[in-house]
């Protein structure tokens, strides 16, 4: 009897519940692509690495810092091509290929002058054409690189930059520059990583990538089957010594997954952070539908009641209306987020990662998707059916079973101030705290409560804030904004937790844009306070090679070049304690370009030895100037060097970075084995053109188009649009929650005009216009629209400085509020509000007024 009165009301009443539905299949498609998305490309980087690992890998060891010979200080390390012919000749082993690979050179397309590749993120791989047994590439156009002047490429690069067969191409890497000529096209069997791959015969790619011919990045090899893929590697190890990293398959695919993995884990966990903001905003919209529901069928309950329906079936009746919407949503969520998925597969293939479309489900993604969109609606129902049960029998039918709220807004306002109290202090405790990690744990907790407090309290605020913002309505607008403003004020629980939607979303937005933009004035500010250069000359991957160097110190009206290197490093502390770091070897002439914030000591002892500290490491680890740090380079290439100089903390170019001359680490690793610069800083020559030499500059590098070469304006606006960047992406992935919120403010305006049809038409009957009518819902969605903003803004105001200031010792130390950004989320608040009417108003408009009437 329970179930059928349930499903008679569900769909009785489904009409009323479309949004709540939206609302669900919203936030569930979202978790659902991003699992099916996630579990896709998982499932397509595992057949790829599974498909392509050799038997048994060897490379280079580096001497410190990182698994790969390229880490090791950005020089590629090398196998005689005498060990190749060593391991083939060994009991097991089938075949042995040499390899020879480089993610350090650059593809050019000499027509445009443009890199071919990727420009960042993805890495440009270039090598030699090796086809081994299990290659991930087949030969689809043309044919396989001969001689010094051919190359392949792959089909996806070729296609991104209009590349065909017979085109020149060309190579900078750190041996020199050199052009060829397309001669093959090669596609890959299954995914594309992402990245750009050339290649050359064998020969080729050792004289130009290597700088000789007889050598080889890392061995393949593929055993015959006698012997067990760790049995080979045992035997490898045995025979090559400690002076190389020997892989198997398992251990190969593992390594690439954990890379990869990374990478896609991070962006699952940010989705589904998002999405769950969207369901957090969801379940508002879902409360208010429940309540509203409630409040409408106030006779059916009583009735119910009266014929022998208890407290607890009636709780239940409302609570399987919620299940079925939880159900129905999740399920249409669930297939919605096939489709979010499928997109975000082709996202990846516009920037050039090629996932399968055979769409990876598993178990988890139903399970995840019913758990979250069941569980969260009725969760969300769970308060408006205990209300319910609580309607008295008679006052039911006599239309006045709501409960009275006067002792629950006494209870609701206290609760609310001490938990926002409570967040609010924690906030302060967080913002004058000198701990990164004290600071860091009391904001989220201060974040957490703060949400709850403003949550709890904001039926209470919506009768003293929207008094005051409607208090303009009745004289700008007459009736209808008298009434509007009433609308607003009847029921302030209904308004507190429609607004509660759009606050949420609002706040994080501001919040990310006051954090965001201390980060840019911050920048901005430790650049006009450090860097005295007047360019700034940086590589989007690779390094800059000594040709690059040469071209930018021949330049006109250039007074000196800076160059900045890193090498991997092992530091010993004098109590015996170890770290692994970079050290930061520059020219001398480091100390003219920038000007070190000196918290101890002087930057005139880097010329003489000495290396820099940070005011946070020298306290973390008891040291002071004239310490003597031990530092290990690897492969037995070790130094003592004295702390000369201890700098403050907050800037972002000196904290955690340990500078010493290039003449300095040379003692220890001679100039032939440093790693390429990772960046050049140029001054301009006294009496020189500032932005003429600059011109001159770029021109004498712009047969380089892997560099950037600005002035500290044109550097702070990439540092800019790297931000920028990152708050849009944060703005789009919260459109989804503002949707939903949105979605709650007219789904509640729809409601409400259901649940006032007799009063509307009563309103009619008196002399209201349709037109003052559709003005007066429209104002009223106005009111509870910016009243969420404003809710919004203040709480990610608060957010958002005090992150700054927890952060203001790790390089955020400017704080900067986005006026502009604030003032244009109110307005459009306001737009929002207006929209959101649009429905509910030409609905109301088009009532029978005798029709309305009659309404019981």
């Amino acid at each position: 009897m329970l179930l059928k009165t349930s499903l008679r009301s569900f769909f009785a009443h489904k009409g009323r519940m479309v949004l709540s539905l939206i609302a669900v299949v919203l936030s569930v498609a979202f978790v659902s692509g991003t699992l099916v998305f996630s579990n896709t490309a998982t499932s397509t980087f595992d057949k790829l690495f599974a498909s392509t690992a050799s038997d048994v890998a060897i490379s280079p060891a580096p001497a410190k810092g990182g698994a790969d010979a390229t880490d090791n200080g950005g020089k590629t390390l090398t196998i005689p091509a005498a060990t190749v012919a060593q391991l083939a000749a060994q009991p097991g082993v089938k075949t042995a290929d040499g390899q020879v690979s480089v993610e350090s050179a650059t593809l050019v397309n000499p027509k445009t002058n443009k890199a071919a590749g990727p420009t960042g993120g993805a890495p440009t791989i270039v090598g030699a054409w090796v086809p081994g047994p299990r290659s991930p590439m087949t030969i689809t156009s043309g044919s396989a690189p001969s001689g010094p002047k051919q190359l392949m490429i792959d089909a996806d690069t070729a296609k991104h930059a209009k590349l065909h067969l017979g085109d020149p191409i060309r190579i900078i890497g750190d041996q020199g520059t050199f052009d060829f000529t397309i001669a093959g096209i090669a596609t890959f069997t299954g995914t594309n990583p992402g990245a750009a791959l050339a290649f050359t015969d064998v020969p080729t790619a050792q004289q130009d990538l290597l700088g000789a011919t007889g050598s080889y990045t890392s061995i393949d090899l593929y055993g015959d089957g006698s012997r067990t893929d760790d049995q080979l590697k045992t035997q490898v190890t045995a025979l090559l010594g400690g002076d190389y990293q020997v892989k198997t398959g398992a251990e190969q695919k593992a390594d690439n997954q954990k890379s990869v993995g990374s990478f896609l884990n991070f962006m699952k966990y940010v989705m589904l952070g998002f999405a769950g903001i969207s369901l957090l905003v969801g379940a508002f919209l879902i409360i208010n539908t429940f309540s509203m529901l409630v409040a409408q069928r106030t006779r059916e309950i009583g009735l119910l009641r009266a014929l022998g329906g208890s407290r607890r079936q009636v709780n239940r009746s409302v609570l399987i209306e919620a299940l079925l919407l939880g159900v129905i949503g999740s399920t249409l969520g669930m297939v919605a987020g096939l489709v979010i998925a499928l997109l975000l597969i082709q996202l990846m293939k516009l920037a050039g990662m090629n996932l399968s479309s055979s769409l990876d489900i598993g178990a988890s993604v139903p399970i995840a998707s019913y758990l979250v969109g069941v569980v969260i609606t009725v969760l969300a129902a769970w308060i408006p059916a205990r209300r319910a049960g609580k309607v008295s029998p008679m006052a039911a039918l006599r239309d006045h079973g709501t409960p009275s709220e006067g002792a629950a807004n006494k209870i609701r306002l206290v609760l609310g101030l001490l938990v926002t109290a409570g967040g609010g202090a924690l906030l302060a405790g967080a913002a004058t705290s000198k701990q990164l990690g004290t600071g860091g744990g009391d904001l989220a907790l201060g974040l957490v409560l703060t949400l709850i407090g403003f949550v709890v309290l904001g039926p209470v605020l919506a009768g003293v804030v929207i008094r005051v913002l409607g208090a303009a309505l009745p004289a700008l607008f007459g009736p209808a904004g008298r009434l509007a403003q009433r609308n607003a004020l009847r029921n302030p629980r209904r308004t507190g937790a429609t607004a509660a939607a759009l606050m949420i979303g609002l706040a994080l937005v501001t919040g990310a844009s006051v954090v965001t933009n201390s980060m840019v004035s911050s920048t901005s500010a430790q650049i006009d306070k450090s860097v005295g250069a007047d360019y700034i000359i940086t590589v989007n991957h690779g390094g800059l090679t000594a040709p690059m160097v040469a071209a930018a110190k021949g330049t006109a009206g250039i007074a000196h070049i800076t160059e900045q290197r890193e090498l991997p490093a092992t530091f010993t502390l004098p109590g015996g304690k170890s770290m692994d770091e970079l050290v930061s070897a520059v020219s001398p002439s480091f100390t003219q370009d920038f000007s070190l914030p000196v918290s101890s000591g002087s930057a005139d002892g880097l010329a003489s030895g000495g290396i820099t500290v940070d005011a946070n490491f020298a306290k973390d680890n008891n040291l002071k100037v004239g310490d003597k740090l031990g530092i290990d380079y690897g492969k037995g290439r070790t130094q003592s060097l004295p702390i000369a100089l201890v700098t403050t903390t907050g800037n972002q170019i000196f904290d955690r970075h340990f500078y010493a001359t290039i003449d300095t680490v040379a003692q220890a690793v001679p100039a032939a084995q440093q790693p390429t610069d990772v960046a050049v800083f140029g001054k301009a020559a006294s009496g020189a053109d500032v932005e003429k030499t600059l011109t001159a500059l770029q021109d004498s590098l712009n047969a380089y188009p892997q560099l950037s070469v600005q002035d500290q304006a044109g550097y702070k606006k990439i540092v800019q649009q790297s931000v920028d960047t990152l708050l849009y992406l944060v703005y789009g992935l919260l459109a989804l929650a503002i949707m939903v919120a949105v979605l709650g403010v007219v789904n509640t305006l729809a409601l409400s005009v259901v649940e006032r049809t007799r009063e509307i038409g009563l309103l009619r009957a008196i002399g209201l216009s349709r037109r003052q009518l559709r003005r007066m819902i429209r104002l009223e969605s106005v009111v509870i629209a910016v009243f969420g903003a404003l809710l919004g803004t203040g709480l990610g105001l608060a957010w958002g400085v005090t992150t700054q200031r927890v952060l203001r010792n790790s390089g955020l130390n400017e704080l900067a509020v986005p006026v502009t950004t604030i003032v244009v989320v109110l307005l459009l608040s306001a737009v929002v509000g207006l929209l959101a009417a649009l429905l509910p108003a030409f609905r109301a408009g088009r009532m029978n007024v005798l029709a309305a009437i009659a309404t019981d």
